[in-house]
């Protein structure tokens, strides 16, 4: 495995793996934002398809718990995406407060092109990895998901 040409700042030291992490996302967002614009996508709009692509019809609501976005990111998301003839939005029948989000026949068709883009990102991101080592990632990024996101971490005193 090659070694890494990254030099941290010293503040860093005090939390390397965090810092890793910062500059993993950072550039593993870069080279997604550069694909999806190739694809006239924003970064996050392919994920707001991908969670209708598995099912249509989803109130705004669902789709901001799916993704994890804050609600102004969504809807931003959404209206640009509608702008582009990707999907429609229109007010539920039970509830007309309620918008439910409908993919177009352009959105369905971008089931394809986005399954490459993760492909082609997953080989680019695992380049220098064994399988062993990518499946390892995989799981040891989930625990470190979950750790973060546990509602159980203690709170920092100064807050």
């Amino acid at each position: 495995m090659p070694a890494s040409t990254h030099r941290a700042p010293s503040t860093a030291s005090e939390g390397p793996m965090s810092y890793a992490i910062f500059q993993l996302a950072r550039a593993h967002r870069a080279r997604a934002g550069v694909m999806l614009r190739e694809m006239d996508l924003h970064p996050g709009q392919e994920l707001l398809l991908m969670q209708l692509l598995d099912r249509d019809g989803q109130s705004q609501s669902e789709l901001l718990a799916s993704v994890g976005l804050d609600h102004s990111t969504v809807s931003k998301s959404l209206r640009r995406m509608q702008d582009a003839g990707l999907l429609v939005r229109e007010p539920a029948e039970h509830d007309r407060r309620v918008m439910v989000v409908h993919l177009t026949d352009k959105g369905r068709a971008m089931r394809e092109p986005i399954a490459a883009m993760w492909r082609a990102l997953e080989e680019t991101s695992a380049l220098n990895l064994s399988a062993q080592q990518a499946e390892s990632f995989v799981r040891t990024a989930y625990a470190i998901a979950d750790a973060i996101n546990n509602p159980a971490l203690p709170r920092d005193e100064s807050e």
